[in-house]
């Protein structure tokens, strides 16, 4: 058995297809068919079932590639931690980020942190948080960054900072003739949402009373926080947004902002990773490269009522 033979089996089961896997591979079909066969031989054991299209594994298959790609990740972390011993900060980092936070927070850290570790080779992809789970567990990104607590066994999660909610309201909404509102001046029927998927949608209905609210004869949910603000620019109505996602408004538009009364709602926002990841400094330089762009007064937790999933 090699540390090859695993890969070629995790990449089949990734595509589940023999000519795209052996591609991802870098080798032709006939070699990466023929070292699966060795190591079925070897095993006694029928890894894939050839006969479905796609391809997938046998009940015995799946069992084996969990228990390769965690093989797989360690043997690369072994790479990672004798550079690291030798002071050789390299390496590549897959880094998966929530969409309500990667246009506001990526910018604020990525190019401090290249230009100080050219070796590092960070790889960002938007996915929501689900997608950040799944692809941390199957070892197919190394990091993500989302909103906490997840709750979820066998990853690690490392707060870096705690965001305030806003409400943003439109020209001559009622609500902008207070200072500061309560959840309660949101049982409205114009709060326009992000659309299901997004953490930060949950996030608020786990804020406002889901049964209250009432459609509009126009409804729209978007997929991003920009386009909830824009609706809000043009149309009567309110929509919340997370701080960092206020830091680029205008003076204009920062006037329609409102702040909640009482306990102040906040979301925590951390690095999460597998308990098995050997790329410890990386996250370590990572994560104080980006709380180090963050204002200080949002690294530490604030007296606030942290919204959690259902």
């Amino acid at each position: 058995m090699t540390i090859q033979q695993l890969e070629y089996i995790l990449a089949v089961d990734k595509f589940r297809h023999f000519g795209q896997a052996a591609e991802s591979c870098f080798v032709t079909q006939p070699t990466l068919s023929a070292q699966i066969s060795k190591l079925e031989k070897e095993l006694n054991v029928i890894i894939f079932d050839r006969s479905k299209m796609p391809v997938i594994p046998t009940e015995t298959g799946s069992q084996i590639i969990e228990q390769a790609k965690k093989v797989v990740s360690h043997s690369k972390g072994i790479y990672e931690l004798v550079s690291q011993l030798k002071g050789d900060i390299s390496g590549i980092i897959k880094l998966g980020i929530i969409p309500t936070l990667a246009p506001y927070l990526l910018h604020r850290f990525i190019k401090n942190f290249i230009d100080k570790f050219p070796k590092v080779q960070l790889q960002v992809e938007e996915m929501v948080t689900e997608d950040v789970i799944k692809k941390l567990k199957n070892d197919e990104i190394d990091l993500g960054i989302v909103v906490t607590p997840l709750n979820e066994s066998g990853l690690l999660e490392k707060p870096m900072f705690y965001e305030k909610f806003f409400a943003y309201l439109s020209e001559g909404h009622p609500l902008l003739r207070k200072d500061k509102i309560s959840v309660e001046d949101l049982d409205t029927t114009d709060l326009w949402m992000l659309q299901q998927g997004h953490c930060f949608r949950d996030q608020v209905l786990n804020l406002c009373n889901q049964a209250k609210f009432q459609k509009m004869n126009f409804h729209y949910e978007s997929g991003s926080l920009e386009g909830l603000k824009n609706m809000v620019n043009e149309y009567q109505g309110v929509t919340l947004l997370p701080e960092l996602a206020t830091f680029s408004m205008s003076e204009k538009e920062r006037t329609r902002l409102r702040t909640f009364e009482g306990e102040e709602p906040i979301r925590e926002v951390s690095i999460v990773l597998t308990r098995s990841f050997l790329k410890q400094k990386l996250v370590e330089l990572l994560y104080n490269e980006i709380t180090a762009s963050i204002p200080q007064e949002m690294t530490s937790k604030a007296h606030g009522k942290i919204i959690r999933f259902k």
